[in-house]
């Protein structure tokens, strides 16, 4: 589990420092866990991070992806070297795997995950300690082979600086300096001669090395070998180490949601713009419904964590399904939800988005949403109603807005209350209402309508 990562953000309460994550009993207070290669690897890694949810422990559990791995660690990396260069390459060698993203200021033009680590290389071609020629030569060939069907797409886009994270890379930039290469830059001379001074050892453990902890001594050859392939590879004149890796991405990745730059909203526009969606009526839709949960949300119990959010997301995403077909799209965009890459996202949000798209329209029967842990079925039920509400009102598509309206929680459901002048200039809005108290009433909702 060299390469498996698990990375939390805690909000601590005023006053108080953290003790660690795991400390917290309220499974909210976790903003996120990642893991990298070792659990993708893993058969059993979905259902260990189903697990973590379904017993409490977390509110989402996200399992990144290798492209989502690479696209995080070369934003860390921006952000940590402060990287100004119109055309950012990144190298980040882990255990398990090893990252490449071509990046032209924040946006990402290729992202690239190879199943090839440090750990993993030593394992197969130095597990008997030996540090020969052979096991060096046999190690870069390998890699190169990993390399070789993204090193013409790297080579033609260019770049104008490279930059290598994680601990191997650091590693190796350390002890090439103690072997006289210059501060903070990499050169393949530079690699070059430290790949000497290992095969002149002869053994891991005989490795005397300025700087080399004992437990990067293990992994340092099939490390090596992977920097080595990547120099020759993809054309790599100097690369400038950063401290940044996984970990610090994933934080900033979290940060950002804090400052409002949440990666989130990145994939739900782009989502949009590639199934057509239209913005216009999404936007009438998100702003009708943001007005129904600050009638219902305290009585209703819909202040919970990422409830507003997932809401606003469902709003501009409840008609991605007719990019396919009018007839069922809430069951297509349910599906394209579920089964798309959506970076930034945890698995349990991502199926709760898909849910609430896949409710928004026709049956909703008493068991939509069941199979969501952690009280999250009471939630998406009315998160649902309200969006469904909100369809219903905009059901003209037209941009003229909507007249004040006020929602009242009942024992059984909601009442809407509107102008009754509204009402009788919209006779199909006032059947469609109609309508929907009888879909509702499938799942124990009355949606009842009296006039202002």
């Amino acid at each position: 589990m060299a390469d498996a990562y698990i990375v939390s953000a805690v909000r601590t309460p005023a006053g108080k420092a953290p003790h660690g994550a795991l400390r917290y009993t309220r499974p909210d207070e976790l903003a996120a866990i990642a893991i990298t290669e070792a659990l993708r690897r893993a058969r059993d890694g979905a259902d260990f991070l189903a697990r973590l949810v379904r017993d409490g422990l977390v509110d989402a559990a996200r399992l990144l992806s290798g492209e989502e791995e690479a696209a995080v660690a070369v934003e860390a990396t921006r952000l940590r070297v402060g990287a100004t260069r119109e055309a950012l390459a990144v190298i980040d060698v882990g255990g398990g795997s090893t990252e490449c993203v071509l990046g032209k200021r924040f946006s990402a033009l290729y992202k690239d995950s190879l199943r090839m680590g440090c750990v993993g290389f030593t394992q197969r071609f130095f597990s008997d300690g030996r540090l020969t020629r052979k096991a060096f030569r046999k190690a870069e060939v390998t890699a190169k082979l990993e390399f070789e069907p993204m090193q013409r797409r790297y080579r033609e886009a260019g770049w104008e600086e490279c930059v290598g994270s994680s601990g191997t890379v650091n590693a190796v930039c350390e002890l090439a300096r103690g072997l006289g290469a210059a501060e903070g830059v990499l050169t393949l001379r530079d690699v070059k001669a430290l790949r000497r001074a290992l095969i002149a050892a002869e053994r891991v453990d005989k490795l005397d090395l300025a700087g080399l902890q004992p437990d990067r001594a293990e992994v340092l050859a099939g490390g090596l070998a992977i920097v080595k392939a990547a120099f020759e590879s993809l054309g790599i004149e100097r690369l400038r180490p950063s401290k940044a890796a996984l970990r610090e991405g994933v934080l900033y990745d979290l940060l950002g949601r804090i400052r409002h730059e949440d990666v989130r909203d990145r994939t739900i526009r782009a989502l949009s713009e590639r199934y057509h969606v239209d913005a216009d009526q999404a936007e009438r839709v998100e702003r009708t419904v943001l007005r129904c949960l600050a009638q219902v949300a305290e009585g209703w119990k819909l202040q919970r964590e990422g409830a507003a959010q997932l809401l606003v997301w469902a709003a501009r995403m409840h008609e991605i399904g007719l990019a396919l077909t009018h007839s069922g799209h809430h069951k297509h965009g349910a599906y394209i939800l579920t089964h798309s890459d959506m970076p930034g996202f945890a698995r349990q949000e991502q199926l709760r988005l898909a849910a609430l798209v896949g409710g928004h329209r026709r049956k909703l029967g008493k068991t939509a949403f069941a199979d969501f842990p952690n009280g999250w079925p009471d939630t998406l039920l009315r998160l649902c109603v309200l969006l469904r509400l909100a369809v219903r009102l905009h059901r003209s598509r037209s941009p003229r807005g909507l007249p004040s309206f006020e929602l009242k929680i009942a024992d059984d459901g909601l009442t809407v209350r509107l102008p009754g002048t509204w009402l009788e200039r919209h006779p199909l809005s006032s059947a469609d209402l109609e309508e929907e108290d009888g879909f509702l009433a499938d799942c124990g909702i009355r949606l009842r309508v009296e006039t202002l």
